[in-house]
C-alpha cells in the first residue's frame, strides 16, 4: 500500500457571538488546540457579534485568501433570533456539502440524544474554500472536529478526504 506525506491545511476560527472575548473564548480555543494538534496552522481568528452581513462579509474576505484553506465558525448555528450563521454561511457559498449537517447530527444523537436536531450545523465550498458552521459549545466542536473534520482535513486518510480535492475546488473559476 502507498502510504501518503501529511498536508496541512491553513485554517482560520471564527467564533460568532455577542457575549464572547478572546479571554472566554473556550470554543474557539478548543478548535485551535485540535487543529494545531493535528498538525494545521491557525491562518487567522476572529471572534463577530452575531450579525449576518458581518459575518458573510468576513467568511467572504477569508475566502478572498490565498493563504487560507478551511474556515471553521462556531456558534450562531441554534435556532433563536439572533442566531444567523447559518444563513451568512449560505449567502456565501457556491456549493453546499449537506452531509456535513447530517453526519455532525448522528455523531451529536449518540452524545445528546434528541437535543441534537437543534443544532443546524452545516457546511460548503466558495472560492476554493471548505466553510464549516459549527455550534457554539466545546463539546459540539470536539465531536465535529473529532467525528469530522480530523479524518476529512487529512491527505493520508482514506478511501477519500476533503484535502485530495482542494485543489480542484476552484477550477470553475479558472476555466475560460
Amino acid at each position: 500500500m502507498v502510504t501518503r506525506d501529511f498536508l496541512p491545511c491553513r485554517i482560520a476560527v471564527l467564533t460568532v457571538s455577542d457575549t464572547r472575548a478572546a479571554e472566554d473564548d473556550r470554543s474557539g480555543d478548543t478548535l485551535v488546540e485540535r487543529l494545531t494538534a493535528a498538525g494545521h496552522s491557525l491562518a487567522a481568528r476572529a471572534i463577530l457579534k452575531d450579525d449576518r452581513a458581518a459575518i458573510a462579509a468576513q467568511l467572504d474576505a477569508w475566502c478572498d485568501n490565498a493563504e487560507i484553506d478551511v474556515i471553521l465558525s462556531t456558534g450562531g448555528t441554534g435556532l433563536t433570533g439572533r442566531d444567523v450563521t447559518v444563513e451568512a454561511h449560505r449567502d456565501v457559498y457556491e456549493k453546499e456539502i449537506d452531509a456535513f449537517g447530517t453526519v455532525f447530527t448522528m455523531i451529536s444523537m449518540q452524545k445528546i440524544g434528541t437535543s441534537a436536531v437543534q443544532s443546524r450545523a452545516c457546511a460548503g465550498v466558495a472560492k476554493g474554500t471548505y466553510l464549516f458552521a459549527l455550534p457554539g459549545s466545546p463539546s459540539a466542536c470536539r465531536d465535529a472536529w473529532d467525528g469530522i473534520l480530523a479524518p476529512q482535513l487529512d491527505y493520508r486518510h482514506r478511501p477519500c478526504n476533503f484535502v485530495e480535492i482542494m485543489p480542484r475546488l476552484d477550477e470553475h473559476l479558472r476555466r475560460k
